[in-house]
C-alpha cells in the first residue's frame, strides 16, 4: 500500500518532456513554415516566443504589502454634487474602499465630472469619512486645480487630522499639458508652482503622494508599453527634481510621487508593465542615493478599449485588466464602468465596476499571493524588455532636457504618432480583434441606458503661449463605430439598414465558412448580411437577389466551387442590377476574369476591412 507521504510526481511514468520534443512537434504542423511565425511581436518591437521555459534565479517584485487588497476605487464625476455625493455613498456602503474624484476638465473626466468649487466638494464629501481610511484620489486639470486646495480647506474645516486623510492629490501639469498641447508657463514657471502647492499641503500635516506621473496620456493616445512606461519615468523624475530643487530632502520626496497606469485586455503585457515599472523606478531611486521603497501604483482600466457597440463585451475586457493589474501588483485599481464611452453610467454600471473587483477579490482571492508571475519564463521576459525599452526612451527625453522639453521637441508625440499609426492599421485589418466592433457585431442588441446629466462649463485655460503637439485620448472602435452610426442614421431615414445579399454558391460545406465571415465582415460597418440558400443555377441567384432589396452582393463558396461557378453567378447578378459585388475570399488567377464579370471587390482575413466598408458605403450613396 502506497504511504501518503510517497512522492508521487504528476506523469511520473512518462518520459520527460522537452524543448526539442516540442520543437519536433511544432515542425511536423508548421509543415516546412518558418518557426518565426509563431513569434509575435508588440508595438515596442519585442519578441514574444510561443514557449518559455521557468526563469530561474528572479526574486518577486515588491508592490503591496503581502496579502494586502488592493484599494476599490470608483469614479465619482457626477456633475450635480448632491448625486454624485450620493453615488459615493452607496459605493462605499457596497464595498468600495476608495473614491477617485473625477473633476471637470481632468484628463480622465470623459466628459463630465465634478464642479471644481468649495461649495461642490462640500457637498460631494457630506457623510464621507475621510480619516476612516478610505482612498481618496483627485483627478484635476488646470481648470480645476483649486479642488486640491478645497479638498485641505474642507478636512480644515471639519476638524479632521490631515495625517489620518489617505488622500492622492494628483497634481500633473504636465500631463495636462500633454493632452492639451499646449501650456501658458514654461517649467521652469510650472516647477515653482507645484512645489509650493506640495509645501503648502505637507506643511498642514498630509502625508500625501502629491504629484502624478500619469502614464494613461500615453495609452489613452494610443501609444505603446515601453513609451508609457518611460513617460511616467520622465514626469516622476521631474516632479523628484522640482521637489528637490525647493528645498524638500530626496528622503521625503520619495514619498510625494506616484503613478498612474493603464490596465487592458492584454493580460501578460500588463502584468508585466506593472512590474517592470517597480523595476525601474527603483532604479532612479537607486541612482538618487535612495533605499528603494515600493512605488505607489494606481491603475485604471483602459479608456481607449472601451466600444460604445455591444458595451457588455467591456465587462470582460475590464475583468481581464483588474485580473492583470492585481496579479501584478496595482495599489489602487478604478474599473471604468462598461457605458461610460456611451455618457455618464448608471447604477447598474456602477454596480459592475465595483463588483468586478469584490468579486476577484473575495472568491477568487487574488491579492492573497504576491507576484505569482515571478519565475514565470513569460512575463518575466517580457518585464526585462519592457525594462529596456522604456530606459532607453527615458533616456532619450532626458538628453532633450526632460519631460516638458521632450514635450515641445515633439519626441513622446512623434513615437505615439508611428505606434497609432501601426495599430490603426491592425485594427482596419481587424487583426486586432474589437470584439462586438470589428468582430462579431450585433446589429440588434438593445440600447445600454446612461444617466442625463449637464456637463460642468469651465473657462478656458490660460493663453496658449506654449504650444506642441497634443496627445488627445481616443477610442480604438470609433472608425467601425462611425459606419455604423451610418448605418443607423440610414435606418432612421428609410426604415431599412444598408443590406448586403449573400450570393451562396454549392452546398452548406461550401458556403457556411465563407458566409458566415461575410456576415460578420459587412455587419462591422452596420451593413445587414441576408443570409441565402445555396444556388447552382445563376437565373434563381438572380431572382432572389432582386427580390432581397440589397444594394450590395458577395458571393460565397469554396475556391473550387468559385471555379466552376462564381464568373456565371457574378454576370448573373450583375444582369439583376447588383452594381457592387463583392466575392469572399483572396484574388487568385481568375481576378481579372472575375472583375470583367462583375466582381468589383475581394473581402479576406488580413484585408483591409475598414477602407473596403467606407468605399461599400460610398458605392451606395453614389447608386
Amino acid at each position: 500500500m502506497t504511504s501518503v507521504t510517497d512522492d508521487l510526481p504528476l506523469a511520473a511514468d512518462f518520459p520527460k518532456a522537452t524543448i526539442e520534443d516540442w520543437r519536433k512537434l511544432v515542425d511536423g504542423v508548421l509543415k516546412g513554415a518558418p518557426f518565426e511565425k509563431l513569434v509575435g511581436k508588440t508595438y515596442d518591437a519585442l519578441k514574444i516566443e510561443p514557449l518559455y521555459p521557468r526563469a530561474k534565479g528572479v526574486a518577486p517584485v515588491v508592490g503591496r504589502d503581502a496579502t494586502a487588497p488592493w484599494q476599490i476605487m470608483q469614479r465619482i464625476d457626477h456633475p450635480d454634487a448632491a448625486l454624485a455625493n450620493a453615488q459615493a455613498l452607496q459605493d462605499l456602503e457596497n464595498g468600495a474602499t476608495g473614491l477617485a474624484l473625477v473633476f471637470a476638465g481632468a484628463n480622465g473626466a470623459r466628459g463630465f465630472g465634478l464642479e471644481p468649487s468649495a461649495e461642490a466638494v462640500a457637498k460631494v464629501l457630506k457623510d464621507v469619512h475621510l480619516d476612516a481610511g478610505i482612498g481618496i484620489e483627485l483627478e484635476i486639470g488646470p481648470q480645476s486645480r483649486m479642488a486640491a486646495i478645497h479638498i485641505a480647506e474642507y478636512v480644515k474645516s471639519n476638524g479632521l487630522d490631515p495625517a489620518a486623510c489617505n488622500i492622492r492629490f494628483g497634481l500633473d501639469p504636465l500631463a495636462a499639458g500633454a493632452v492639451w498641447g499646449h501650456s501658458p508657463y514654461t517649467w521652469e514657471e510650472i516647477a515653482p508652482a507645484i512645489t509650493g502647492a506640495i509645501k503648502g499641503l505637507a506643511g498642514l500635516g498630509f502625508k500625501g503622494p502629491f504629484a502624478s506621473a500619469d502614464g494613461r496620456v500615453i495609452h489613452d493616445a494610443g501609444g505603446s508599453e515601453a513609451q508609457e512606461l518611460a513617460f511616467v519615468l520622465a514626469c516622476g523624475v521631474a516632479y523628484l527634481r522640482a521637489i528637490e530643487g525647493a528645498g524638500i530632502p530626496l528622503e521625503a520626496a520619495q514619498g510625494m510621487v506616484y503613478a498612474r497606469l493603464a490596465a487592458d485586455a492584454d493580460q501578460f503585457l500588463t502584468m508585466a508593465k506593472f512590474r517592470a515599472l517597480r523595476l525601474l523606478w527603483a532604479r532612479i531611486e537607486t541612482a538618487c542615493g535612495l533605499t528603494p521603497k515600493p512605488l505607489f501604483i494606481a491603475a485604471d482600466t483602459a479608456w481607449r478599449m472601451l466600444t460604445q457597440r455591444d458595451p457588455y463585451v467591456n465587462m470582460l475586457r475590464a475583468t481581464i485588466a483588474t485580473f492583470a493589474a492585481g496579479l501584478a501588483g496595482a495599489n489602487a485599481i478604478t474599473v471604468l464602468p462598461h457605458t461610460l464611452a456611451l455618457g455618464l453610467p448608471d447604477p447598474f454600471a456602477r454596480r459592475v465596476a465595483r463588483n468586478t473587483q469584490l468579486l476577484l477579490l473575495e472568491e477568487s482571492n487574488l491579492a492573497k499571493v504576491s507576484d505569482p508571475a515571478a519565475g514565470a519564463g513569460g512575463i518575466e521576459t517580457l518585464t526585462a524588455q519592457l525594462c529596456g525599452a522604456a530606459w532607453a526612451l527615458f533616456q532619450e527625453s532626458e538628453k532633450a532636457g526632460g519631460a516638458f522639453a521632450a514635450l515641445q521637441q515633439g519626441l513622446f508625440q512623434g513615437k505615439v504618432a508611428a505606434v497609432r499609426k501601426a495599430r490603426d492599421a491592425n485594427i482596419a485589418k481587424r487583426r486586432d480583434v474589437l470584439t462586438g466592433a470589428s468582430e462579431f457585431p450585433n446589429l440588434h442588441e438593445s440600447e445600454a441606458t446612461v444617466l442625463t446629466a449637464t456637463p460642468v462649463v469651465l473657462a478656458p485655460y490660460g493663453e496658449q503661449k506654449y504650444k506642441f503637439e497634443p496627445l488627445p485620448p481616443i477610442r480604438l472602435a470609433e472608425p467601425f463605430e462611425a459606419l455604423r452610426d451610418k448605418s443607423d442614421a440610414v435606418l432612421k431615414a428609410r426604415g431599412s439598414r444598408p443590406r448586403v445579399f449573400l450570393a451562396s454558391l454549392g452546398t452548406p460545406a461550401d458556403f457556411t465558412a465563407r458566409a458566415t465571415f461575410a456576415k460578420s465582415f459587412f455587419e462591422a460597418g452596420g451593413i445587414q448580411a441576408i443570409d441565402s440558400e445555396g444556388f447552382a443555377d445563376p437565373a434563381k441567384l438572380a431572382a432572389a437577389f432582386k427580390a432581397s432589396g440589397a444594394e450590395l452582393a458577395c458571393l460565397c463558396s469554396s475556391d473550387k466551387v468559385y471555379a466552376d461557378q462564381a464568373e456565371p453567378a457574378a454576370k448573373a447578378l450583375q444582369t439583376a442590377g447588383g452594381r457592387h459585388i463583392y466575392l469572399a475570399g483572396r484574388p487568385t488567377e481568375a481576378e481579372a476574369a472575375l472583375r470583367a464579370a462583375g466582381v468589383t471587390g475581394f473581402v479576406f482575413a488580413g484585408g483591409d476591412a475598414l477602407a473596403t466598408l467606407q468605399d461599400a458605403y460610398r458605392r451606395m450613396e453614389q447608386a
